[in-house]
């Protein structure tokens, strides 16, 4: 559900760009919001921001915490000294064991594979409805663009609220992943066809792509990380969830780049006779 609400947050960006041509009525061209054209945006995020660090003094504890009792000898603390140096050991070498388990390494890497496409959707999505319909785009403005991410994310919500639990309980979670892989295929490629619809049929028929795009990519990222748990014991899920989210950066890193390449060069050959 948190997810949900901060992938709904992008589709209210759009809206609040340049908010002196948006809405005269409320903020001033001479005003700083006129002068600075992403201040609002960016002071909404902030403000957003320092929500989270003051809730996050409210976070619950989930560690268990045992209080060790100050009577005890020194005879027991003696016996406790090569228990816990063993301990540290197994867990050291536990960590180095990662790399060797099999079911994790396997579910982290498609998971980075599906974290670098989802990525990559992202940064081309809203560059790709903005476009001129001559370059194979949609003609949106920002605002249009918004209007979409807005249905997808409130939509998004009431999937995973509603509809997710009931496809997680009939639906183991490899068969999950693998259905959406071969569903995401001909989804994606059912983009370039979309500039030749228009009115309201082009609208329903991008949200719709849209929702079930994003809802494709919430499903896999929570199956994913009931893999991941599943696949080590309980005491290297820390570990091993550190493992996956540094990989997984580091596949979003590249993403952004990789698209917006891809994207300036798919433009550039509108009438190429190879890879048109």
């Amino acid at each position: 559900m948190i997810t949900n609400i901060w992938q709904s947050i992008p589709p209210f960006i759009q809206i609040l760009l340049k908010p002196a041509d948006k809405y005269p009525g409320i903020f001033s061209v001479n005003s700083i919001f006129g002068r600075f054209l992403y201040f609002l945006p960016c002071l909404c995020i902030s403000l957003l921001a320092i929500a989270a660090v003051i809730a996050c003094f409210w976070l619950p504890e989930t560690l268990h915490k045992h209080t060790e009792d100050t009577m005890l000898n020194s005879s027991t603390e003696a016996v406790e000294e090569p228990c816990s140096d063993l301990n540290a050991e197994q867990s050291g070498s536990g960590c180095l064991s990662l790399f060797t388990n099999w079911p994790l390494m396997s579910t982290i890497t498609v998971y980075c594979i599906f974290s670098l496409q989802d990525m990559a959707y992202a940064e081309v999505f809203s560059l790709w409805a903005v476009s001129d319909r001559k370059y194979g785009g949609l003609s949106f403005s920002s605002q249009d663009v918004g209007s979409v991410l807005s249905i997808s994310g409130l939509l998004l919500l009431i999937y995973q609220i509603l509809i997710y639990p009931l496809v997680a309980n009939s639906i183991d979670p490899i068969t999950l992943v693998r259905a959406i892989a071969l569903l995401t295929i001909p989804l994606l490629s059912s983009y370039p066809f979309m500039p030749a619809l228009s009115g309201s049929i082009l609208q329903l028929a991008l949200n719709c792509a849209s929702f079930l795009k994003n809802s494709f990519s919430v499903t896999t990222m929570t199956v994913f990380n009931i893999l991941m748990n599943d696949a080590v014991s309980q005491d290297l899920r820390a570990s091993a969830n550190g493992l996956s989210v540094t990989l997984m950066s580091i596949f979003k890193t590249i993403a952004p780049a990789v698209a917006g390449v891809i994207f300036s060069w798919a433009q550039r050959r509108q009438t190429a006779p190879f890879l048109p």
